[in-house]
Order: structure tokens, then sequence, then C-alpha cells
């Protein structure tokens, strides 16, 4: 038995293209409907058992702990069915069996974590010193990673990307303000590539899933605020948990009319608590979003029940897999048994093994441990209080304050005394052992007592790198404290701030980035001399890049450019800077920069990635480090 979140499998899909197309698609899916309605109404689902399962989604680096893009060539080498490609080349994911939830279940899930986890890494290792990285996302992405090339080439990928970007009718566009902001524009969906999870799941008796779907809802927020480990974008710090607000801007298809009609995101919290029946969440779906793709659905699973098969209801599959639910209720069969499961997909993958499992355990004991009287929680609590302690969560982590039940309280003081005590006892009542239930919780418990989470981890030491290297420089070295920590398999309230390495010690090339400035002053092609010279005063620089209105850089002024200007203050740049000018990029080495100046005679070097002004190297600064 094996749960698979990826609900588009390997099914050859085809973009819905024609109305006969639609009918027929929807007419399956009414069918999947019906028949799951005919199941519920007779019971006709396991039950007295509870399984967990989980799924890891792993980062693919190289040996300078940039994205690597040898997916495939690794699944390979690996040569296990348990694990499968991802939307980017830079992705897997392994899917873990499920296991009953008793007894030292959470022991044995983190031993087949880690037995899955070392495959992976003996696989990377042996293709160039590819390396395994856990993380929410990874540092070390640039914009240049994420374009439609390094998507997986798998015909589902290349159908679900081409059918999202004509519903969109333009380019995506990301928008997520934090410490820092981030805004652009990309062509594909591959930016929701860059959010790796740890998607876990429970098995419900039929009898509880409403309740237990309702109450995954509520604790979500305060379940979320002490695992968030995903707090920055392409080297800006955005939200505590940024896959939150990525995801859904990644490959949100709704334009501006229908955003004004308040048609929602197909990745989202939810709408309301359901009421009566765990059919809501199916219909919901059908009748909000319209179908995007189709395949090879052949048979009926109204003619299967009646012939004694439970159906795989592969419509509704299929259809689901071009939504994203945090919390989503889950179908299955095995062996001619159906069972209804929920799977958390919040969690972000990392920052260790061992972190991972005590984010299960304690999702599960929350869960288990629910309150009677939070059955019929509509009773009691607001959907739009759940939704908004999410959402809050996402942005802050730790530091949430939470709208709980009426009365506002702070995510530590929440977690501590009323969660990790009902994920204790609800653990008790499953038959998992205490010796377990003390060291995983204890693991979240020291996180809170610390004021530590991944997040916090990566904030902290980005912030102390950044003193003494570059931003791009402190993102390599996030990543290689991250791996070195994970292959320790420690805790990440154990975790000690990352740190520059010794030259000796750094698994990386001398290059540009090392070295670069990226607080950089700009002007525009538009200014004045005199607010040029005045900058360059206020700020001791002796070169400035010129901007257009595009923001794409047009020239550079040096000191020596405007040094005789005294006359002419009212010039603007335009007329004043050299047009001709060279750059470079990221991964230059820095020895080649070195040769590019001294061949065309200029002390300053505009470092441009994927067309964006990302830096600046100057003569200064190569006379600094020797060279």
């Amino acid at each position: 038995m094996r749960y698979c979140i990826n609900t588009m499998g390997s099914q050859s899909v085809i973009p819905i293209t024609t109305n006969a197309q639609r009918k027929q698609f929807i007419n399956h899916l009414l069918n999947d409907i019906e028949a799951l309605d005919m199941m519920i109404k007779s019971d006709a689902f396991e039950k007295g058992v509870q399984r967990i399962g989980a799924e890891q989604e792993l980062c693919i680096v190289d040996k300078y702990y940039r994205p690597s893009f040898n997916a495939l060539e690794i699944l390979e080498k690996i040569n296990d069915p348990h694990f499968t490609t991802e939307l980017g080349l830079f992705n897997v994911e392994a899917n873990l069996d499920p296991l009953v939830l008793k007894e030292n279940c959470f022991t044995q899930l983190e031993k087949d974590l880690c037995d899955l986890i070392d495959k992976a890494h003996q696989a990377a290792e042996a293709i160039d010193y590819n390396k395994i990285i856990l993380t929410g996302i990874l540092p070390t992405f640039k914009r240049k990673d994420l374009v439609f090339e390094n998507m997986t080439p798998h015909q589902r990928y290349k159908v679900l990307n081409d059918v999202m970007k004509k519903v969109r009718g333009n380019d995506f566009r990301v928008k997520v303000r934090g410490v820092d902001e981030l805004i652009l524009d990309h062509e594909s969906i591959l930016f929701e590539a860059c959010n790796t999870s740890f998607q876990v799941h429970l098995q419900i008796d039929l009898e509880n899933i409403v309740d237990q779907y309702n109450w995954s809802q509520a604790i979500a927020g305060p379940v979320l605020s002490v695992m968030t480990n995903s707090p920055m974008l392409l080297g800006r710090e955005l939200w505590s948990e940024t896959r939150i607000a990525l995801f859904q801007q990644s490959i949100d298809l709704r334009n501006t009319s229908q955003l004004l009609r308040e048609q929602k995101a197909r990745v989202n919290f939810g709408n309301n608590w359901i009421k009566d029946s765990i059919l809501e969440v199916f219909t919901d779906d059908v009748a909000r979003y319209a179908p995007l793709v189709t395949a090879d659905l052949s048979g009926n699973p109204i003619d299967d029940l009646k012939n004694g098969i439970k159906p795989d209801l592969k419509a509704i599959g299929l259809h689901n897999g071009t939504l994203y639910k945090w919390n989503r209720v889950c179908y299955g069969v095995h062996k001619n048994v159906a069972h209804l499961r929920i799977e958390n997909r919040y969690i972000p993958s990392g920052p260790s093994i061992k972190d991972e499992i005590a984010n299960a355990m304690f999702w599960v004991g929350t869960m288990l441990g629910m309150p009677d009287d939070c059955k019929s929680i509509w009773k009691r609590m607001e959907f739009k209080d759940a939704k908004g302690n999410f959402i809050k969560a996402a942005r802050t982590g730790l530091d949430t304050y939470f709208n709980w039940f009426g009365s506002g309280i702070s995510a530590k003081k929440l977690i501590k005394l009323v969660l990790l005590p009902m994920a204790h006892d609800g653990l008790l009542k499953a038959n998992v052992d205490l010796k377990d239930i003390e060291f995983y919780l204890n693991i979240i418990k020291e996180r809170v007592d610390k004021n530590t989470t991944g997040s916090k981890w990566l904030v902290r030491s980005s912030r102390m790198l950044q003193e003494t290297v570059s931003r791009e420089e402190a993102n390599i070295l996030l990543a290689y404290h991250m791996h070195k920590n994970q292959q320790e398999n420690l805790p990440v309230s154990k975790w000690e701030l990352a740190k520059p390495l010794a030259r000796k010690d750094a698994n990386s090339s001398n290059k540009v980035h090392k070295v670069m400035s990226t607080q950089i002053f700009t002007v525009h092609e538009n200014d004045s001399v005199r607010l040029i010279k005045n900058i360059m005063l206020w700020k001791d620089i002796h070169h400035i890049p010129v901007i257009n209105t595009n923001h794409k850089i047009v020239g550079i002024i040096s000191a020596s450019d405007i040094s005789d200007l005294d006359k002419f203050d009212d010039y603007s740049a335009s007329q004043v800077m050299q047009k001709e000018i060279k750059t470079a990029i990221p991964d230059m080495l820095i020895e080649d920069a070195k040769s590019l100046m001294i061949e065309h005679k200029i002390r300053c070097l505009p470092i441009v990635d994927h067309n964006e002004l990302v830096g600046i190297i100057t003569k200064t600064d190569l006379e600094k480090i020797n060279l």
C-alpha cells in the first residue's frame, strides 16, 4: 500500500480544448461524485485502523551548492519505485510506505526516511558529486534557474504548463512583501517548483472525517508557526514560510476581471467549514474550478460498485491534480479496500529528518487530541479566524499572535500550554510509545524554548554572514551548513549559526559573487549631474550605474566623468554617462573579471544576472583580495 500525492500520476494527460472534451470529462467527474456519494451513504470504507504516511520532496544541488538539473539521471541511478520525478529537474520525491499508527511507528518512519534519503545521497554523489538538501526553498536559487528548459520533460508537466499559461493569458506574477520585497513576472509555472515539502497523511474513519477535517483547518496556523523553514527567495527576506505566498501566486490563473468577481485561486486554504458530508469538499472543487486536463478515463465507477469493485475515481484525482489545498481530503483504494485520509501539505521540507518526524508527530498528535467540544467547530470558531491564523503564521512564524476561539494568545504560549499537552494525550490514546512521544515532541518544545525554527536560523545566519560576505556567497554558505547539519541529523534547535569558511575548506571556485557588492546605488538616465555628484559624495562611491525606465542598465558614470562639470549641473546622466559598458555574471571567475577590466582599461564592472543588475565589482574590491 502506498499513499501518493501526485494525483496526475503517470497518466497521459491532454489539455481540454473543445466543448466535447469538457463535457465528457465533466460527465466522468459527476460519475465519480455519484459513486463517492454511494460509498459514503453505505459506509464502504475501512474503519478501526489508522495509518500514517509521508512524501518527501528533495532538492538536488551541485558541488557548489547551486541547483543541479540531474534529477532524471539520479532517479535512474536510484532505481527504486519509492522515488519519482517532480516538476523541476532540480527536485525528486520519495514516497514512504504507510505505517499503522501505533507503538514505535514514528521511529520506524524516521528509519524508513533515512534509508530512502541515503539512497538519494549515494546516487547524487555518484553523478558529478551532487548532493541532496532538505529545504523549504533552496537559498541558492537564481532567476535563471527557473526557466522552462529546467522543467522535467514529461508530457503531463508540459501540458499543465501550457494550459495554465493559456488560461492566464499573460505571464505569471510573484509579488511578496516581507522585510524585503520581491516583484517579478515569469513565463512558466516552474517557480512553483521552488517549494519543497514534507507532506504527511493521516487515515481517518468516515464517521470522524468531517470533524477531523475541520479541526485540521483550525489548527493549521498554530501548527505551521513552529515549523516554518522558508524565509527567503532569490536572496530576499520575505515571509517566515514564503512557500505559502509563492505557491499561490506562481500558478495563479486569475486575471484582473476574475479577481473582481472574487474567483478563488487554485492554491488556497479553503472557503468554509464542512458541515454535513465530506462530499462537500469534492463537489465544491467541481463547482468552483473549471477542468483543465483530461485523459483516458474508460469505465464507469458506478458500474464497478455494483460489481463489488471499489473504483479508483480517476477523474476526481486528475481534477485535484490541478488544484492545491493546504489540507486535502484524499480517497484511496488498496486491494479493493477504500479509505479516506487527510493530507497536510503546508509542512516544509527540513530542516533535518528528526525535525520532520517531530513535525509529523506534532500534527498527528494534535489531530488525535481534538477536544470533544471542537466537534461541529463552526459553533465555536469563525472560519475566517482559522484562515487568518494560517496567513499570519506564514508571515510571522513563531512570533505570531493568534485569535484562538475568541481570545488572543501568542504562538509560543498556545503551543506549550495547549497543543503540546493535547498532542501528548492524543498519541498516548493511539498507543504510540511514550519514549517516542517524549523524544519527538521535545524537539518541538526546544524550538519554542530557544526561539529557533528553520526560518529563524536562516534569517539570523544570513544577516550575520552578510556582514562579511556578499549576499550570493551567504546563500551558498547557508546551503553548505544546512547540508552539513542534515548529514549529522541534528534538530535545528541545536544548530550553530552559519559562519564563513576558511578558504581551504570552501567547496567553491573563486567567483565574482564572492566579492561583488550587492548594495548598489543607481541613477536614472534623466537624473541631473548635480544629484549624481551628491549621491557619490554622500555614499562615498566612485562609480554609479545608470538605468532606464525598464530598470535595465544603459550606462555607467565614474567620479572622473563629472569632476569638471561644475558649470553643467543640469546635464542629465544620459549626456555624460559611458554608454559602451562591459558587464559580467555572478558565476564568472574573479580572475576572468580582472582580465576583462584590465583589457578594457575600466575600474568598475557591473554584474548582471538574467538581464537584471545584481551587483558591482571595482578595482578596489579586487585589490582587497590581493588579485
